[in-house]
């Protein structure tokens, strides 16, 4: 095994040192910090937008699969080390997608907690990450603890998110607080790629995307091109893969026949000058999505990356650009996926042999199912029955008819319509009708399916943590590390 000699290798360690001055670091977390300056150390990486109060449940789990993965390195090949390390993702600019996060309130009902900075929804912040919280983060808190469930937990949650989102605080400082709480004794490094020193040392990657764009875009084009002949590209690939903000927000780099331009400025620049303002403040450039693999891969000793699903598919477009910039590409590793279920839904479950692929169709659909088995008979085979029956009495009537005259025809077949369209009527109303008889069972399925698949989606891309440690308390995070298996590539199904 060999790591590629990185010259800032050791200065990394340095900055990371720095970002965590303030914190009171675990043994295992502080010995992770060090051991990074070592040619022996190699990075297990995953990487998120710094969601409010953590985001979805997916973190959580991208998060488990690396700490878990970095320790059985660790265990496997005793002469090096593995370190796991959260890239901060807070250069992303959509403010409207980490600034909610959801959860299920004390009716079991799927809810939206968001935080509101009071600006027009037009505006442009920048960096989602940068963004400060106004004192409306005390509103945000106080929905957040009107929707919980009042339990023994419910005061332990809310310090913690307390300690961790205040006003005058950022997204990603509150995002780290948070999550250092949580991982911090698994030796977590949670890495802020935004700090000054990092952008220092990302120069070369930027300038030599700004001076080489036109053969990257080409090659980039061309690998999205042959994607979507067997697969589909994930990401719309642009000229230049970098932003540029300033006191108006954030904006992308576009080429323009002289030069550049920043989008939705009229201010045109030529090669020389952008450059020039890279050399001056590079915090004020950012990678997108496209480059971020690289700055990171430039930056950190790293192994393994470990992604989502749609970030392993657009991987395939960033492949090429390894070589452009010189940087070996880690292994990509999936992350674990998961859904929880509690003993009782579990029970219900099991109790109408229903799968978990029932509960992802529409929710009438479940419902009949079920109401299907318990009822006496079943509405469509009986209502199908008597319709046949009925349609070939009147069929017999119309073919006796027509012999008596033959302009008796359409009024006998609106007949047969008006009674057929009687029957359906009164179908639906029948099944309705036995749906209240068991009102209580259809109660039921929507309560297990609010929880495992919440908005018409998977668990794990809705729900946020809170709502499952406001139930068990924050150890339901030990508990998901010793429960999730990290090799297993198929969705885990976690019984609490």
């Amino acid at each position: 095994m060999e790591n590629f000699d990185r010259q800032h290798q050791n200065e990394i360690t340095k900055i990371i040192k720095r970002q965590y001055s303030d914190f009171d670091l675990s043994k295992q977390t502080e010995s992770n910090i060090s051991a990074l300056a070592s040619k022996k150390t190699f990075a297990i990486v995953t990487g998120q937008q710094v969601s409010l109060f953590g985001g979805p449940m997916y973190t959580i789990y991208k998060t488990i699969t690396t700490i878990k993965l970095a320790n059985l390195l660790n265990e496997k090949y005793s002469d090096y080390h593995f370190v796991p390390i959260f890239w901060m993702e807070a250069d992303d600019h959509d403010f409207e997608e980490v600034a909610s996060t959801n959860i299920l309130d004390k009716n079991n009902e799927y809810l939206s907690i968001s935080y509101d900075d009071g600006l027009d929804e037009e505006v442009n912040r920048g960096s989602a990450g940068n963004v400060v919280f106004n004192s409306n983060i005390k509103m945000t808190i106080a929905d957040l603890n009107e929707a919980l469930r009042d339990n023994d937990f419910k005061q332990e949650i809310l310090d913690l998110i307390n300690e961790s989102y205040v006003e005058g605080r950022s997204f990603k400082d509150s995002f780290k607080k948070l999550m250092f709480n949580l991982f911090d004794e698994s030796g977590l490094i949670i890495f802020d790629p935004q700090d000054s020193s990092v952008k220092n040392l990302l120069i070369p990657i930027f300038e030599k995307e700004i001076t080489n764009f036109a053969t990257h875009t080409t090659t980039n084009v061309l690998q999205s091109a042959e994607l979507e002949e067997v697969y589909h590209a994930q990401v719309k690939v642009k000229p230049v893969n970098l932003f540029y903000t300033d006191e108006s927000g954030r904006h992308l780099i576009e080429p323009t026949e002289e030069g550049f331009r920043f989008r939705g400025k009229r201010k045109k620049l030529n090669e020389e000058e952008l450059l020039n303002l890279l050399y001056f403040d590079p915090t004020a450039f950012s990678p997108n999505v496209l480059l971020r693999p690289i700055c990171q891969d430039f930056l950190l000793p790293t192994a393994v990356y470990v992604g989502g699903p749609s970030e392993i598919s657009y991987f395939a477009q960033v492949i090429p650009n390894y070589s452009f910039f010189n940087v070996v590409s880690p292994i990509l590793f999936p992350r674990s996926s998961a859904t929880i279920i509690e003993q009782r839904q579990l029970a219900i479950i099991n109790k109408y042999n229903l799968s978990l692929s029932d509960f992802t169709y529409d929710e009438s659909v479940l419902i009949e199912k079920v109401i299907t088995q318990i009822s006496e008979f079943n509405f469509e085979e009986l209502f199908a029955s008597k319709n046949l029956e009925i349609r070939n009495s009147l069929e017999e009537l119309k073919s006796k008819l027509l012999t008596v005259d033959e302009s008796l025809s359409q009024p006998v077949e609106k007949s047969i319509l008006r009674i057929e369209q009687t029957l359906s009527t009164l179908k639906e109303k029948s099944k309705r009708a036995e749906e209240r008889k068991h009102i209580t069972v259809v109660a039921q399925l929507q309560k297990v399916r609010n929880v495992v698949n919440p908005n018409d989606s998977l668990q794990e891309r809705e729900l946020n943590f809170i709502y499952f440690a406001n139930k068990y308390g924050i150890d339901i995070i030990k508990w998901i590390m010793n429960e999730l298996k990290t090799n297993k590539i198929e969705h885990q199904i976690l019984e609490v």
